[in-house]
């Protein structure tokens, strides 16, 4: 099956701010490649760019790859994960540092402390540089020390979805008491960026499940919450006509075997469909960590037929997009979902769960299933594989609505209407 014939779309000038802001963006961690926290915050920049703002970009490691003219500040972290001892990675300087000794404690008490910390060194680093911006745009690292800097420079925050659901389907999934009690640990930071939306005057939520599930779980106000779908750049992610669909392959991504992400529904359908076709294989962008999913496959005999790659570049992800004849975001929750957005830019038949942002993602172009659902995840890729007619439809669709819906240049607009408001006087 070929795609829908087209070109990538022309990118038009964004529209101009009602007038330039010194914007600084802020992100914890933004690997540029791994998961949606670099992709977005580099897009976001790029996209106010655009718009006309003077913009900077602050992270802890990794940090993001910016486009020309964008100026990036770097605050290292300790990166305790890579560290062989981290307990032995203490060093007197950090009782004089608190971000430092913040960020050692927690890690070795099974906490994550890596937010809160990059929020004390931004709070640090600004001082006396308060007069550089005039407002903050954080990504999701909604740490309390937000609040003091909020009361020095204006700060919106983008939400993308809580961590707090990332919680309750690892404590449910938890086995022994200990590991539910390691969980809940190790999300404790849940309750600190709960306090931090709710007391924020302006959010950016990236699609309206974002707004309702912070809503629902953090109690935050939905009048300060302004919804506004992601981007998805179309010079990668788009159609080639060229490219013949490979009638025997699936692509789903693999961030994580985490019960949030459903990658076990997906290996249970997996071993039913191929029961009947000896030739289906499924192709994993990231990692096939050992978890719930690779044990499912392993029992089936199937990783023979299961491949993974990890560190791939966007253009080989849109590459596997245009070949594989459908892809498949089973996830229990999305706040976004940047897969099947990308995938129906690429004009690829989608199948996905109804987690979250899903069903507003996908609309009318693809098919949605029950989320944590393998007996109906099952049958809508059968019905796609097997009904070429309906799998090209899903095609034009699903690539039509990515052009129309999916612009970073409206969700710069977006929030520099939430800037606007945050400094009125």
């Amino acid at each position: 099956m070929k795609d829908i014939a087209g070109d990538a779309p022309v990118l038009a000038a964004a529209p101009a701010a009602q007038r330039p802001l010194r914007v600084l963006v802020s992100g914890y961690r933004s690997h540029p490649h791994v998961g949606g926290q670099g992709v977005y915050l580099s897009a976001l920049a790029s996209a106010l760019q655009r718009t006309g703002h003077a913009v900077t970009v602050v992270s802890g490691p990794p940090y993001p790859e910016l486009g020309a003219g964008i100026d990036l500040v770097e605050l290292p972290a300790l990166d305790l994960f890579s560290a062989k001892n981290a307990l032995l990675a203490f060093k007197p300087s950090f009782l004089g540092n608190w971000p430092d000794f913040a960020e050692w404690a927690c890690h070795n008490t099974a906490a994550f402390g890596e937010p809160y910390a990059f929020a004390c060194r931004l709070e640090a680093w600004l001082r006396g540089r308060e007069d550089r911006f005039d407002v903050i745009h954080d990504n999701q690292t909604l740490a309390t020390p937000f609040l003091k800097i909020a009361k020095r420079i204006p700060v919106v925050a983008t939400i993308h979805h809580p961590i707090a659901i990332d919680r309750e389907f690892a404590v449910q999934s938890a086995q022994k008491r200990i590991d539910r009690w390691l969980t809940k640990r190790w999300y404790d930071f849940v309750e600190m960026q709960g306090e931090t939306a709710r007391r924020l005057p302006a959010l950016l939520a990236v699609s309206e499940a974002a707004r309702d599930s912070h809503v629902a779980h953090y109690g935050v106000d939905p009048m300060t919450v302004q919804v506004a779908f992601n981007g998805i750049d179309h010079s990668v992610f788009h159609p080639d006509p060229s490219v013949i669909r490979d009638a025997n392959v699936i692509a789903a991504t693999a961030s994580a075997d985490v019960p949030i992400k459903g990658l076990d529904v997906l290996a249970t359908a997996f071993v039913t469909l191929a029961r009947d076709n000896p030739d289906l294989k499924l192709e994993l962008i990231g990692q096939l960590r050992d978890g719930r999913a690779k044990q499912i496959l392993t029992d089936a005999g199937l990783t023979g037929r299961v491949s993974s790659r990890h560190g791939v570049t966007r253009e080989e992800i849109a590459a596997l997009y245009r070949r594989a004849s459908l892809v498949v975001c089973p996830a229990r929750f999305e706040g976004f979902g940047f897969p099947a957005a990308e995938a129906m830019a690429c004009g690829a038949p989608v199948v996905a769960s109804d987690g979250g942002a899903l069903p507003e993602v996908v609309g009318d172009a693809g098919a949605i299933v029950p989320a944590g659902d393998a007996g109906a995840l099952t049958a809508a890729i059968a019905a796609v594989l097997d009904n070429p007619v309906r799998a090209r439809r899903m095609s034009e669709l699903g690539a039509a609505r990515a052009r129309s819906e999916f612009d970073w240049d409206r969700h710069a607009a977006a929030a520099t209407a939430l800037y606007e408001r945050v400094l009125a006087p």
